[in-house]
């Protein structure tokens, strides 16, 4: 009788190369899938190392563009951003390596789908939702969650224990058993001396960007285009171009991580109800999202940001975070972005300088919100400053009203001199 067929997420990395152990001990044909998201990964020494461990076969699908042009960049044009801090570096990248792993579970025939997320994460629900909605038949194996497996293994200590024993290589040790998740917008820490939220993070830790207090003297500028929300050109280095996304977005990230910018160390509220503590870079797209923020100041309709600042941006990042991503209220959302940001064409001028992202102008050649004539200080313009009476007077009624109510109830607004 033919071996029930499953198809990993695998990273190469301590966990998922014992689950993949562990697999084909409990009698399972295991096929691997790989995701490169843009992680610096020898994905062919981990292509390697699935099949040395047992895996009939691994594939490696690169998922660079539609992850950076399909998630990162509605994210950018809405302005993304969970509990005030977190871009959602990894939550982003997890709705394209769900897609594509079921793509390759239904070539390989596989009747469920495992991955290595812990039973106490957000990622085994981001994972299991997407899997479940682009296959609603699919079943998953999860050994986190499994007893037998989880009072086997409990922690990564016990990991790396069995993985000497089944004679597994792993890059990750006992003295510095941190885990880490990698891709093209961002780097995130988590585990080990981090679970202490007052313990600072070792300068070796930061893989991504150069330490500020050391990143260079000098400040580096660049001008980022954008069409429709979208960033579609950036100019940097003196005439140098970037237009294809994912070679825009490998050079802010080359210019963020050379000035050390986007590092973050936060404690957030996780989906299922536990608190955790991570600490993230973000490189490129911290400053590709603060050069967008920018511009809508620039081009967009006041109301319009209102309404989309109050619904679109706050929903949009909670769904991304909880694992929503193939659901109908995201394809409303996606569709109020892009309706959004019709008017948000123009450029930034910008600056990366020790840490710091800053703006330096701003411009548009199409749109006319912003006039200089009505704005300035030293003209008339259209503008008539005689206006404003009528529009104080009118705004003025019901404050007059409620001024009147608290002093007939003795309650003045007005403070009273000592």
């Amino acid at each position: 009788m033919a071996k029930q067929k499953v198809c990993l997420a695998y990273s190469g990395g301590l966990d998922t190369s014992c689950i993949l152990r562990y697999l084909l001990d409990e009698g399972y044909d295991v096929v691997c899938f790989m995701a490169d998201v843009g992680q610096e990964e020898d994905f062919q020494a981990a292509k390697e190392k699935a099949l040395k461990i047992g895996a009939s076969q691994c594939y490696i699908e690169d998922l660079k563009k539609e992850f950076i042009e399909e998630l990162c960049y509605p994210a950018i044009a809405c302005n993304a951003i969970y509990e005030n801090v977190y871009l959602l570096g990894t939550s982003l990248a997890r709705p394209v390596i769900a897609r594509a792993q079921i793509a390759v579970a239904q070539k390989e025939g596989c009747f469920a789908v495992s991955h290595g997320c812990t039973g106490k994460g957000n990622d085994q629900v981001r994972f299991e939702l997407a899997f479940y909605a682009l296959q609603p038949s699919i079943k998953v194996l999860a050994p986190w969650r499994e007893p037998v497996f989880y009072e086997r293994f409990k922690g990564r200590n016990d990991l790396l224990d069995y993985a000497a024993e089944k004679g597994i290589p792993v890059s990750s040790t006992k003295g510095k058993p941190w885990s880490m998740d990698e891709n093209l917008a961002h780097c995130s820490y988590e585990a080990g001396i981090l679970e202490d939220p007052n313990t600072t993070p070792p300068e070796d830790m930061w893989k991504l960007t150069a330490d500020p207090t050391k990143a260079p003297g000098k400040p580096e500028d660049f001008t980022v285009h954008f069409e429709k929300g979208l960033p579609v050109k950036l100019e940097y280095d003196n005439g140098k171009t970037a237009t294809d996304s994912v070679d825009l977005f490998l050079t802010a990230n080359a210019i963020a991580r050379k000035h050390g910018v986007g590092r973050i160390d936060i404690v957030e509220n996780r989906f299922i109800g536990l608190k955790s503590r991570g600490c993230y870079e973000t490189p490129g797209y911290t400053m590709l999202r603060a050069a967008h923020i920018d511009l809508e100041g620039l081009v967009m309709d006041r109301e319009v940001r209102a309404l989309r600042d109050q619904f679109v941006t706050f929903n949009y990042a909670k769904l991304l975070y909880n694992g929503l991503y193939f659901s109908p209220e995201r394809e409303f959302l996606e569709d109020s972005i892009v309706s959004s940001q019709k008017s948000v064409n123009g450029a930034v001028r910008c600056r990366a300088f020790k840490g710091m992202f800053s703006v330096l102008g701003r411009w548009s050649d199409t749109e006319k919100l912003y006039d200089a004539s009505e704005s300035s200080m030293d003209e008339i313009g259209n503008f008539a400053p005689s206006d404003t009476t009528g529009f104080i007077s009118v705004n003025a009624i019901r404050l007059k009203k409620f001024g009147k109510r608290m002093e007939e109830e003795g309650r003045s607004l007005v403070k009273k001199s000592a």
